[in-house]
């Protein structure tokens, strides 16, 4: 019995050493194929922009190509979903923005963002401009505030539609500065900012470059800055937290993402090699001319933001009855 026991045994660990060697010895060589890079947008914007420099940057360290795949729509649920259902080996990742956290918050998504992914690492962070109309009589972020609360409900702000990171940019201003400015939503950034520039709509939370050039040919009048610091395009225009709102976080994140299960050797090679990235100078350039700056956090600090994030939303979509996309 014994004989027979051990003739059973023994082939059946050597195969399970030789299935835990195999796969050390891939995670080791990692990658040794293309890598594709899903981005849940269309091309073109920031988020874009981020990850073809990163892509490219991954592909010139290790020799194997890193295909950026556009998979817009669904409120960004289709590219998600779609990086859910591959392989966790590391060679299907994801750019996310904050639409990652917000959208399941706001409507039915087939996944969780704290249970079916990875976190791989925080690329880069950006804020937000408020620019108003200059029809509107405010020449500074409290003027707009007496305005606004001497006008309850007249005033309005576009967005690029309901639920996204701009649109709960405004509904934080409304709350701290007690006002209500109604949102407008658009489908997209730039109708938006079209109508914003017609005067069909008085004020706008954005991107710094969308409304830069029409700050600077005075079509716009910019109000404030959300960063710690002042937008280095705007030196003169000053920060919420100059003005009076020092609580004001508008904030918006650019973060790599993995299929839950991958591997952490994998995910840790591939977080390391995009710190070195972000450290480039050519890199740091490209993002600082979209606005944009370099930040890098671990997969540890990742995923503490996730968390963290996933709580700030939900009570602001909950206190200011924001509904998604239907």
């Amino acid at each position: 019995m014994s004989n027979l026991l051990s003739k059973v045994v023994r082939p059946a660990f050597i195969a399970c050493m030789v299935v835990a060697a195999t796969s050390a010895s891939a995670q080791q060589d990692f990658p040794t194929k293309p890598i594709r890079m899903i981005v849940p947008f269309p091309p073109g914007g920031a988020t874009n922009v981020v990850a073809r420099v990163v892509a490219q940057k991954l592909q010139d360290a290790w020799g194997q190509s890193v295909i950026v795949d556009n998979r817009p729509g669904g409120n960004t649920i289709i590219g998600t979903e779609a990086l859910m259902k591959a392989p966790a080996d590391g060679y299907t990742i994801e750019m996310v923005l904050n639409n990652f956290v917000i959208t399941p918050l706001l409507q039915s998504a087939p996944y969780d963002p704290l249970r079916d992914f990875a976190p791989v690492a925080i690329v880069a962070s950006g804020e937000i401009l408020l620019a108003i109309h200059p029809s509107v009589p405010a020449k500074n972020l409290q003027e707009l505030i007496a305005l606004a609360k001497a006008r309850p409900g007249e005033l309005n702000y576009a967005s690029a539609g309901n639920g996204t990171p701009l649109h709960l940019s405004a509904e934080s201003f409304n709350q701290l500065a007690e006002v209500k400015i109604q949102n407008v939503p658009y489908k997209g950034g730039g109708p938006a900012l079209a109508d914003l520039l017609g005067g069909q709509v008085q004020m706008q939370f954005s991107g710094p470059l969308s409304a830069l050039p029409h700050v600077q040919t005075g079509k716009l009048r910019a109000i404030a800055f959300s960063g710690p610091k002042r937008f280095s395009g705007l030196p003169d225009v000053p920060t919420f937290a100059e003005q009076g709102l020092p609580a004001y976080n508008a904030a918006f994140w650019f973060g790599i993402i993995a299929p839950a299960g991958t591997p952490k050797p994998i995910v840790d090679k591939l977080s390391a090699q995009i710190a070195k990235i972000i450290e480039l100078p050519d890199v740091k350039d490209t993002f600082t001319s979209q606005g944009i700056d370099p930040w890098y956090q671990t997969p540890e600090q990742f995923s503490a933001l996730v968390k963290s994030d996933t709580v700030r939303f939900a009570q602001l979509i909950k206190a200011a009855n924001i509904k998604g996309e239907q």
